[in-house]
């Protein structure tokens, strides 16, 4: 980790605060000043609010100063993802319609994190209603990869993970119904986790006009962060404690006594080779620190099926965010028998997870790519070992496991030859998010971990 506070994980800013090895109000003033050196070139934070969160940084200050109780984000400062409502902060969802929408109150999970002390200081770039894996709209533009300004850093949560990655913020909350949180935490070579479905609120999220009272199918809002310490504490601070949806965690687990699968390409969705040399090196690294290791075990289920059915869903689940005469339009009773098919899907993976603790699959199937706004979703396309392919192959890795409610953590594992970030999917059972996490932070210290990119 840097020697600089602003690129310290928010654990280790948040107890140097606390015992006073600096003040809130000093680390504010070291990021504002790296968002004004480095921000106009990533273009990652888009809207700023630096003279409320000086106050709050004094009054934060103030409070350690007469002794008295705080919580554990005490101090903190940080940006939130531009799709999620934050009181009294332009929230816009990455669309025109919303440039003047001021919510009057924050998401569940702005509002856990400022409830344990952070402060919010502005909000970071997405594409518009969160629908793309990079971050660009019309009124913002382009964010940039901070390990090269000619590729995407990912997306939805582009900005999010692009300002954790150069130290604009002490992290991020992220949303991901196909990859959102997962594509830019690889991309940008930070740490990401998508939760189990349900486990934290996903209300305040901004993916249509009068969005933000409901909840999406597959949609989960979660953590990204300069460390796995640091998704373990935000988790259990966002995490749902009331309602028909809360679920207790499993323990976590010693990541040396469990029994990980290795799911690191299949014919369904070919990995480019530079993303699979990573990958394999990383799965290597964990045998040899004596986790078993399988890499032959699949889960009883047709991948290409179990992808398309997700995609069905989640386009069923943005269909407002869509225009009303869209193809993905579905009735009640379409998405029942999905839902039903889905069911029996993750029956499947139930199964295999009574033989193993968590399994590692590829995130996507090519590196960080260069901008590539032309055309739509629908019609760009990548090219993977040569190979042109469609652009909404890249989710296939992603929604195979979201559309099943799985939690799933991304680690950073190294660099390609490109010299750009590869992560990994770190999947475990429903519930099992600790371990998830656990095992992620092992797999990062045997491969190096977070490192700060040029642009910070």
């Amino acid at each position: 980790m840097s020697d600089e506070p602003s690129l310290w994980s928010a654990s280790r800013q948040a107890k140097a605060i606390r015992t006073g090895e600096m003040s809130s109000r000093d680390l504010l003033e070291s990021i504002v000043a790296r968002i004004e050196r480095i921000n106009p070139s990533l273009n990652a934070v888009v809207t700023k609010d630096f003279d409320k969160a000086r106050a709050a940084a004094d009054a934060a200050d103030e409070t350690l100063a007469r002794g008295d109780e705080v919580g554990p984000l005490h101090g903190l400062l940080v940006t939130i993802k531009d799709a999620l409502q934050t009181e009294g902060i332009r929230s816009t969802g990455g669309a025109a319609e919303l440039m003047q929408n001021i919510p009057a109150r924050d998401a569940p999970t702005v509002r856990a994190v400022k409830d344990a002390g952070a402060i919010v200081i502005g909000k970071t770039n997405l594409p518009r209603w969160s629908g793309d894996i990079q971050a660009f709209n019309e009124m913002f533009g382009t964010t940039v990869n901070p390990w090269n300004a000619d590729r995407v850093p990912g997306g939805s949560s582009g900005g999010a993970a692009a300002a954790v990655a150069t130290g604009l913020t002490a992290f991020e909350i992220g949303t991901d119904i196909g990859g959102s949180i997962r594509f830019p935490s690889a991309f940008c070579g930070v740490f990401g986790h998508k939760p189990s479905f349900g486990i934290v609120p996903s209300t305040g999220y901004i993916d249509h006009e009068k969005g933000g009272t409901s909840e999406a199918d597959i949609n989960v809002i979660g953590p990204i962060a300069r460390s796995a310490e640091d998704l373990e504490l935000l988790l259990g601070i966002m995490q749902r404690t009331e309602g028909p949806l809360v679920a207790d965690l499993a323990p976590a687990p010693d990541p040396k006594t469990l029994h990980v699968a290795a799911w690191l390409d299949d014919p369904f969705c070919p990995i480019d080779k530079e993303v699979l040399e990573v990958i394999t090196a990383a799965t290597d690294a964990l045998q040899a620190s004596g986790i078993a290791v399988d890499r032959s075990a699949r889960p009883d289920i047709d991948p290409a099926t179990a992808t398309g059915l997700g995609m069905w869903l989640v386009g069923a689940a943005i269909a407002q965010s869509l225009e009303p005469d869209s193809s993905n339009d579905a009735t009640h009773r379409e998405w029942l028998d999905a839902h039903i098919t889905r069911e029996a899907i993750r029956d499947r993976w139930s199964e295999f997870f009574a033989r193993f603790d968590a399994v590692l699959m590829p995130v996507a199937f090519v590196p960080p790519f260069p901008h590539n706004q032309e055309g739509t979703f629908a019609t760009r396309t990548l090219t993977c070992n040569g190979e042109v392919r469609p652009y909404a192959d890249v989710v296939r890795w992603t929604i195979l496991t979201g559309m099943a409610y799985l939690p799933v953590t991304v680690p950073p594992i190294g660099l390609g030859s490109s010299g750009l970030p590869i992560g990994i999917q770190v999947v475990g059972p429903y519930g099992a998010d600790l371990t998830t996490i656990r095992l992620a932070a092992h797999l990062a210290k045997l491969c190096g971990g977070y490192q700060p990119p040029p642009m910070a």
